[in-house]
């Protein structure tokens, strides 16, 4: 029997998961046309659903979105009708409003309380969710897809998958960097920056929600502890900067001399980084991979893992899942393997120690 889906507890404020969703049969439909109507359903539902995308990147026969997820407010503090009304009209247009308002008044001349909370609480079940989110966000698309090309079915190989990131610096910032270099692993291009359809690429091109997490993650301690700066401090082309030198596997106390030296061209210097087959080669020998390297193949971790984060972290999912563990695992965290200069406060974990085909 498959598992139900692994959730953020309540007890976590925030939750921040990778989502990933192949076509049917791996086929390589989404063109640029397809491509940008996905971006623009993504923002529309990333809005309606009260979340927040992180980074994303959407490629020919799948997509990766990093979305932060906070937990649903209490029942006194949901809008009230008229504020329900006002956000779908905003988010989702004048025909879904307009009915929704003609139920809502309807149920309440009628006296009928208990259907217009019902109403109410199916809108909201849609919202703060990722499985909602990422059902609707794969439902909106194939119906304008298979309308675009004339076809019937399903588009989405079977559900999508997931893993629940810690919130802090070093899981978040290695898995936003993931999914941005997801264009230059597959040797489309050799600077993210030129693959419009990533977040890292839309925030260079002045997208003002792409902006604002590039921000937020430029701005988070790298190490992962819970310090960091405010993301509004960072003026745009700072947090670029800073985001850019993190993609290049470019360490801080380095970047501002080799801007001035490259000025400002940093792809120049670091473009040619250990290709996978020569990273493979390596860890064969029994090296390890900078995490820029890291990042650079196609790790499993990111998609497989379950739960990436510190090793308290994975911890403490750990007890909150625990039935989901057969009576011998006494404890949660496995460290990710093959990754070179950790210390104690940058080493990742996770449920999975993937012992085979960790970079297939």
């Amino acid at each position: 029997m498959r598992l139900r889906r692994l959730k953020a507890p309540a007890f976590l404020p925030v939750a921040y998961y990778h989502c990933v969703s192949r076509v049917v049969d791996r086929q390589f439909v989404l063109k640029e046309e397809e491509k940008d109507k996905m971006v623009e359903y993504m923002r529309t539902y990333e809005r309606f659903g009260g979340l927040r995308v992180i980074s994303y990147c959407i490629m020919s026969n799948h997509f990766h979105i990093l979305v932060e997820v906070p937990q649903r407010p209490e029942a006194a503090a949901l809008p009230d009708d008229a504020g329900l009304v006002a956000k779908v009209r905003a988010d989702l247009g004048d025909k879904l409003a307009n009915d929704l308002e003609w139920q809502l008044e309807l149920h309440r001349k009628q006296g009928n309380t208990s259907a217009a909370e019902e109403l109410r609480d199916r809108w909201f079940g849609r919202m703060w969710d990722i499985s909602a989110f990422m059902k609707v966000l794969k439902q909106r698309f194939t119906q304008w897809f298979n309308g675009r090309h004339a076809r019937r079915g399903t588009l989405w190989e079977d559900r999508f998958r997931s893993v629940l990131v810690e919130g802090k610096g070093q899981a978040l910032r290695a898995m936003a960097a993931y999914i941005d270099l997801n264009p230059v692993r597959a040797k489309i291009c050799d600077d993210p920056k030129d693959y419009r359809w990533c977040g890292y690429a839309e925030a260079v091109a002045g997208g003002k929600e792409a902006r604002e997490t590039v921000g937020f993650l430029a701005s988070l301690n790298p190490h992962g502890g819970m310090r960091s700066e405010a993301a509004g401090s960072l003026k745009p082309t700072e947090a670029l900067r800073r985001w850019r030198c993190h993609l290049f596997g470019i360490p801080e106390s380095e970047a501002r001399q080799m801007q001035e030296a490259a000025k400002g061209d940093m792809a120049a210097i670091y473009r040619d980084r250990i290709p996978r087959e020569k990273a493979l080669e390596v860890l064969a020998r029994g090296g390890k991979l900078s995490q820029a390297d890291y990042l650079r193949c196609k790790v499993r971790y990111f998609s497989d893992g379950a739960v990436i984060g510190g090793k308290a972290f994975v911890e403490e999912m750990f007890a909150a899942f625990r039935d989901r563990f057969g009576p011998k695992r006494k404890d949660g965290a496995r460290p990710m393997r093959g990754l070179a200069g950790e210390t104690k406060e940058d080493r990742l974990f996770n449920f999975r120690q993937l012992r085979t085909g960790v970079f297939g």
